[in-house]
C-alpha cells in the first residue's frame, strides 16, 4: 500500500472513533450498562460511577417501615448525643439527657429552628430520636404493636426521624405543631405519618414524628401530596424527574441495582446516591 493511501485510511478510522467518542459524552442523560438513558443537565461530560447492592440499604431516602427493615449500613455513622452537644440545641429543649440524632440531621434540625424562631413560634421539645435495636425491642414488648414497632423496623433505628413536642399542648393543637406542618418540608423535612394517609403507611396520624429526607425530595412530597412510600414508587415508575426551587434546577433519578451497576453522572455537578431500601438507588444532581 503506498504511503499516502495508509495516512488516508488512518485517519478516516481515526474520525470514525472521535464521532462516537463525542456520541457518547452528548447524550444528555445517566447511561447505564443496559442502555437506559435518562434526561439530565444536557451537553455535560459524565463520570461512571460503580453502585453495588449494598448501596441499596444506605443513604438519606430509606424506606422504613413494616416492609422494608433497617440494615445495618442504614444506620447513620454520626449519631450523637444531643445532651452532651449542646451547640446542636438551641432554640428547642430535650425531654431527658438520652435523646439521640445524627449530627447531620441536628444540624438542619437547628436552621429550622431558627426560622420558626423568628416567626415567633419557639416551645419545641424532642422527646425521642435515635434508638438502637435493643431499645426498639424493650419499646415494642412494653407498649405492644399498636404502639410501636418490631425492632429494626421503626425509623428511629435510622438517626434521621425525631419526634418532636411542644412545651405549650399536644402537636396537633400547639402552634409549634402546625409550624411544622405548614414549613418542615422547606428544611428537608417531612410529616412521615400523615392523618389522611394510614392507609397506605400503615401507622396512625402522629403529628409529632418527623423524618429527614433532604432537598428537593422534601419539596416534591409536599407538592404532590406524597407519603415516603408514595414518592419511593413514583420514582420507580418514572425513573426521572427534575424540579426547579428557587431558581436551581435539581434532577433526580431512580436505577434498580442488580448485584451491580455502572451510571453515569454529570462531572461538573455535585451530587449524592441513596438506596431506597427495596430494590434500587435514587441519584440527586444539585446545581450549582
Amino acid at each position: 500500500m503506498k504511503k499516502w493511501l495508509f495516512w488516508i485510511v488512518l485517519f478516516l478510522l481515526l474520525g470514525v472513533v472521535a464521532f462516537q467518542q463525542l456520541q457518547g459524552n452528548t447524550d444528555g442523560g445517566y447511561q447505564t450498562e443496559n442502555s437506559e438513558v435518562q434526561q439530565g443537565p444536557s451537553g455535560k461530560s459524565s463520570n461512571a460511577i460503580k453502585v453495588t447492592k449494598g448501596q441499596i440499604y444506605e443513604g438519606d431516602l430509606l424506606l422504613v417501615n413494616r416492609d422494608y427493615p433497617v440494615h445495618e449500613q442504614g444506620v447513620k455513622s454520626d449519631v450523637v448525643n444531643l445532651f452532651e452537644h449542646q451547640e446542636l440545641v438551641e432554640g428547642y429543649g430535650l425531654l431527658n439527657n438520652k435523646i439521640r440524632l445524627s449530627q447531620s440531621v441536628a444540624e438542619k434540625f437547628l436552621k429550622m429552628m431558627d426560622a420558626a424562631e423568628k416567626d415567633g413560634v419557639d416551645h419545641f421539645l424532642i422527646s425521642s430520636g435515635y434508638r438502637t435495636a435493643e431499645e426498639q425491642r424493650e419499646l415494642y414488648h412494653k407498649m405492644g404493636s399498636d404502639t410501636a414497632l418490631p425492632a429494626n423496623y421503626s425509623e428511629h433505628n435510622l438517626g434521621m426521624s425525631l419526634d418532636i413536642g411542644s412545651t405549650k399542648q399536644e402537636m396537633s393543637k400547639a402552634a409549634e405543631g402546625k409550624w411544622l406542618k405548614k414549613n418542615a418540608w422547606k428544611y428537608g423535612f417531612i410529616l412521615r405519618y400523615p392523618e389522611d394517609k394510614t392507609n397506605i403507611t400503615g401507622i396512625k396520624y402522629e403529628p409529632w414524628h418527623f423524618r429527614y429526607v433532604g432537598l428537593p425530595h422534601s419539596v416534591i412530597m409536599q407538592e404532590k401530596g406524597f407519603t415516603l412510600e408514595e414518592y419511593i414508587d413514583y420514582l420507580r415508575e418514572t425513573k426521572h424527574i427534575s424540579t426547579t426551587i428557587q431558581g436551581k434546577k435539581y434532577e433526580v433519578a431512580y436505577y434498580s441495582v442488580g448485584k451491580k451497576k455502572t451510571i453515569h453522572v454529570p462531572a461538573n455537578h455535585r451530587y449524592d446516591i441513596s438506596g431506597n431500601n427495596v430494590d434500587g438507588v435514587i441519584v440527586t444532581v444539585y446545581p450549582k
